[in-house]
């Protein structure tokens, strides 16, 4: 009994110390103060945005832009790995106060969470086996495709039902997941957003120095990334709304850029 007690007490503090910090951020936002750390949220296998490099440190293009722009702002920046299809959970409940990591901007997203200007323009695209018969978003009729659970490029295909024409359209918590059983053959294609597409095709062609995968013509479509904070929290987007621009007048943005996506 008086461990369950201490287990209880436990757990209490803890709620407390959470809701204490998300009550500290709130109020440093409604009184026009900047953070003087924050903790950004992300999927830590989504290259290139955000990934662990070989030797397990945290590299990528939101990883160097952001840690730019939260220098500018003079904020220490923590980065977190999250499960993505909680991440605006883990946002509302204060578990993380950022997520930067290739974020589609979506309407769903823009009324949860208070999102910056574009950053960055993507699509969705197909990614398929050099030895697959897929040529267009028609021969998918049939086929196992993959993608990322809680990604735009799973709401895209949803909200045009392309999905019922599948034989199985299967989630997977990580996109790296995803290529493992394309390279096995236990799916057929991919549902993925472009910038990761083609880091990875590169990567693992330069690796086998032959070609691995194909890239369709055909896609679902335009789209731009975006930093989201708490739903409210004007004070931090718009500053790191500054700070982005900033990088890009300086060149910063363009030097971080060609360094990622070639």
């Amino acid at each position: 009994m008086k461990k369950l007690v201490m287990l209880v007490m436990l757990a209490l503090s803890v709620m407390m110390c959470s809701v204490q910090k998300e009550e500290k951020n709130d109020s440093k936002a409604a009184e026009g103060q900047l953070p003087k750390k924050v903790v950004i949220g992300l999927d830590d296998t989504f290259a290139p945005m955000g990934f662990k490099n070989e030797k397990g440190e945290l590299v990528g293009f939101d990883i160097d832009l952001a840690r730019y722009v939260a220098k500018k702002l003079n904020m220490e920046v923590e980065f977190k790995p999250i499960n993505w299809d909680s991440k605006i959970m883990d946002l509302n409940s204060g578990n993380i106060d950022l997520i930067w990591n290739g974020l589609t901007i979506t309407p769903e997203r823009a009324q949860q969470t208070e999102m910056s200007k574009p950053y960055l323009a993507n699509s969705q695209v197909v990614i398929t086996r050099v030895d697959s018969n897929i040529k267009s978003k028609a021969d998918l009729k049939g086929k196992v495709v993959g993608v990322q659970t809680q990604s735009s490029g799973e709401e895209k295909v949803k909200k045009l039902g392309e999905d019922k024409a599948f034989k199985e359209f299967k989630g997977y918590a990580q996109y790296d997941q995803a290529f493992l059983d394309l390279d096995a053959k236990r799916i057929d294609a991919i549902v993925i957003d472009e910038a990761f597409a083609r880091y990875i095709k590169k990567i693992k062609e330069d690796q086998s120095k032959k070609p691995l995968y194909v890239i369709l013509d055909e896609n679902y479509g335009k789209e731009e990334m975006a930093v989201a904070a708490k739903k409210g929290n004007k004070v931090l987007i718009d500053a790191i709304n500054k700070g982005i621009d900033e990088a890009k007048a300086s060149g910063e943005y363009n030097k971080i850029s060609s360094k990622w996506f070639k």
